[in-house]
């Protein structure tokens, strides 16, 4: 017979699995929020470093001019730093819209090489046709330069087109970065950006296509990059003071 005194003793495994699985379900739910902390500073982290240290490319814009000198429909001729020379476009406002639609964004431009694919010769704009001519051999362009007839469209050549950038209103290509690193070391604190000049249809003659590098070297009348071309001052090698 028990004595009054007596007391029941809890056992051991009473409450210990209930705590247990408390304290596991716990810790899962700490591991979770960390492990989404680790995700989204991770992704954080991967931004930032993007931001900070960007890949490094071997391209870079080049300023040409201002959109408001570009009039809806018109192409100017300018020379890279390497003297190639490029129509830069400015469609007109349908097809702005059409391309990008709503335009403003760049869309609206287009830098195209001046050199023709197909033998050289140098191709000139024509509003009145919407179009890219080479007198040479009759080639046609559109607007994009995409040969639409004549030898070029044949061999499938189109003009060699460079990336366009509309940033408020000012118009920047795209260029290889050791183009402009060369011309920047060359020049220096006298870079300038490029004079455009109205593309004539009497640049472009049938001797382009005979001689288009010596037509090149002939043009005196063409800056690059702001830089006139000119008859260089004869240098006085004879040590004797000019009065």
């Amino acid at each position: 017979m028990s004595s009054p005194h007596d007391t029941t003793t809890e056992r051991p495994n009473d409450r210990p699995p209930e705590r247990s699985g408390r304290n596991r379900r716990e810790l899962l739910a700490w591991g979770a929020v960390a492990a989404g902390l680790a995700a989204s500073y991770g992704t954080l982290a991967a931004f930032v470093g993007r931001f900070l240290y960007p890949e490094p490319t071997d391209r870079s814009w080049f300023f040409v001019a201002r959109t408001s000198e570009l009039q809806p429909g018109e192409a100017r001729l300018f020379r890279t730093p390497r003297g190639e020379p490029v129509n830069v476009t400015r469609r007109g406002v349908a097809a702005a819209a059409a391309a990008s639609g709503e335009g403003g964004d760049g869309s609206d431009f287009a830098a195209l090489s001046s050199t023709c694919p197909h033998l050289g010769c140098q191709v000139h704009w024509e509003a009145h046709n919407n179009r890219f001519f080479c007198p040479c051999h009759n080639g046609v362009f559109d607007p994009d330069g995409v040969a639409t007839a004549g030898p070029p469209a044949e061999a499938g050549q189109s003009l060699l087109r460079y990336p366009v950038r509309d940033d408020r209103g000012m118009l920047f290509i795209q260029l290889p970065r050791e183009e402009l690193a060369a011309f920047s070391a060359l020049h220096g604190a006298s870079l300038r950006r490029p004079r455009l000049e109205p593309m004539q249809a009497s640049q472009a003659t049938a001797g382009a296509c005979l001689a288009p590098a010596a037509q090149t070297r002939a043009e005196t009348s063409t800056t690059r990059l702001g830089r006139p071309s000119g008859r260089p001052r004869a240098a006085n090698l004879s040590g004797t003071r000019r009065a």
